[in-house]
C-alpha cells in the first residue's frame, strides 16, 4: 500500500488530538491495588538491560535521560520516561527494575521486572549486528528464573497468583523488519522469502512466543503491533526525497499487525479468555505522524537529537544536533518517540476505542480485574 493511513482525514486527528491534550493531564491513576508489571521486547520498551552487556544497542550516554530528575542517561532510548515507566504510573505501581539490575532483589521483585532488550526481534538473527542481546527466547527464560526468584521470597503459591494478576506489555516485531529483512539490500532473509511469505513466517514464530508466555502464567497481555516504520526519521533518511513516508516499509504494517489481530483472536479462543489484548501502535503513531500540530508537536518528520537528512543517520551522541524543546518533537531519535509522544500513546492505551486497543482498553481491563 503506497501510504498506509496517509489517506485518513487530518479532521479525526486533530480532534483526537485536542481530546489527548485534554486527557494527558486529566487522567487519574485508577483506584486499584498495584499490580505486578512485566515488560518484553525491544528499544521501545527496555529500560536498562543493555547498560549490563556488551552490546553496542544501548542508551547509557547523555544526551539520553536529558529530561531525567538527574539529567543522566538510565539505558531508556529517550529523553527521560518511557513506555513503561508511564504504563506503571497509571497501574499506581513504581516503574519495574531491568532483569538484569542487581537492585532487582527481595520485595522489589513483588514489582515486577524488565526483560526487554534493544535490538531485538521474533527472531533469534534478528539484531545479530549489535552482539550481545537479550533475545526474545532468552527473555522468557529469565521470566521463568525471575519467577523462581519470586517464590523464594513469598513461595510459590503467591508467586503464581502475582504472575496471575500482572499486567504484561510485550512490543516486539519492528527489528525483524528494519534490521534484518531490510537491514541490507538483498539481505539473507530477502532473498529467502517474498515478504508475503516472511510476515506469515514471523506471525508463526510469534505465537509460539505468546503460547509461552501464557504457560508461564501470563493471563493479561498487552500486544503491540509494528509501527509506521517507513515514517521514522531514520528511514526518512535513508528512503525518502521528499519527506513522505517510505511506501516499501509501509507495506509491513498494512500485511503483518491484521494478522498479529487474527493471530490473537485465535490464541484468545484457544484459551477462552480475552488474555491477549492488541495495541494499535500503528494508528496511535499514525495520528501525530499525519497532524504532528493537532498534538502540539512542530515537527513528525525530524528527531529532536541525531545528524544528517531529518536527524535521522547514525545515533544520538553529545555531538548531536540536539533540540532545546523536546515537548515539541514527536521523535526523540532516529526511531524512538519522546517522552511526550509515548505519554500520547499510553493515553490512548488507557481510553483508546476498539480501533486502538482491541477487544478493551487498559482502563476497563483495570476496573473489570479491579472486580474478581
Amino acid at each position: 500500500m503506497a501510504a498506509a493511513g496517509l489517506t485518513t482525514s487530518l479532521l479525526a486527528p486533530a480532534i483526537s488530538g485536542v481530546l489527548l491534550l485534554l486527557t494527558l493531564t486529566s487522567l487519574p491513576t485508577p483506584a486499584v491495588a498495584a499490580r505486578a508489571f512485566f515488560v518484553f521486547g525491544d528499544s521501545l520498551v527496555d529500560n536498562g538491560n543493555n547498560n549490563y552487556l556488551a552490546t553496542t544497542a544501548r542508551a547509557d550516554q547523555p544526551p539520553y535521560g536529558i529530561d531525567t530528575p538527574s539529567h543522566r542517561a538510565t539505558g531508556r532510548f529517550s529523553n527521560a520516561k518511557n513506555i513503561p515507566d508511564i504504563v506503571s504510573e497509571y497501574i499506581g505501581s513504581e516503574p519495574v527494575l531491568p532483569y538484569l539490575s542487581p537492585e532487582l532483589q527481595g520485595e522489589r521483585l513483588l514489582v515486577g521486572a524488565n526483560f526487554a532488550s534493544a535490538g531485538v526481534g521474533i527472531l533469534n538473527d534478528t539484531g545479530i549486528q549489535f552482539a550481545n542481546i537479550i533475545r526474545i527466547t532468552k527473555q522468557l527464560h529469565y521470566f521463568e528464573q525471575y519467577q523462581q526468584r519470586l517464590s523464594s521470597v513469598v513461595g510459590p503459591e503467591a508467586a503464581g497468583r502475582l504472575v496471575n494478576d500482572a499486567l504484561v506489555l510485550i512490543t516486539i516485531g519492528g527489528n525483524d523488519f528494519v534490521n534484518n529483512y531490510y537491514l541490507v539490500p538483498y539481505s539473507l532473509r530477502s532473498r529467502q522469502f517474498s515478504l508475503p511469505d516472511y510476515i506469515r513466517y514471523v506471525i508463526s514464530e510469534y505465537k509460539k512466543v505468546l503460547r509461552r508466555l501464557y504457560e508461564l502464567g501470563s493471563r493479561r497481555v498487552l500486544v503491540t503491533g509494528v509501527g509506521p516504520l517507513g515514517c521514522v526519521p531514520a528511514e526518512l533518511a535513508l528512503r525518502s526525497r521528499t519527506g513522505e513516508c517510505d511506501p516499501e516499509l509501509m507495506r509491513v504494517p498494512d500485511m503483518y499487525n491484521p494478522q498479529l489481530i487474527q493471530l490473537l483472536k485465535d490464541l484468545n479462543a484457544e484459551v477462552g479468555a480475552d488474555v491477549f489484548v492488541a495495541v494499535n501502535a500503528y494508528q496511535m503513531n499514525m495520528d501525530f505522524i499525519t497532524n504532528p500540530q493537532a498534538y502540539g508537536f512542530v515537527t513528525s518528520k525530524i528527531a529532536c537529537c541525531g545528524q544528517g537528512p531529518y536527524n535521522g543517520i547514525g545515533i544520538c551522541t553529545m555531538l548531536s544536533c540536539l533540540c532545546e524543546n523536546r515537548d515539541i518533537y514527536a521523535f526523540w531519535d532516529a526511531f524512538h518517540p519522546s517522552e511526550r509522544a509515548c505519554r500520547i500513546i499510553v493515553s490512548q492505551f488507557m481510553l483508546g476505542t476498539e480501533e486502538y486497543m482491541s477487544p478493551m482498553n487498559l482502563s476497563s481491563i483495570l476496573a473489570m480485574d479491579a472486580r474478581t
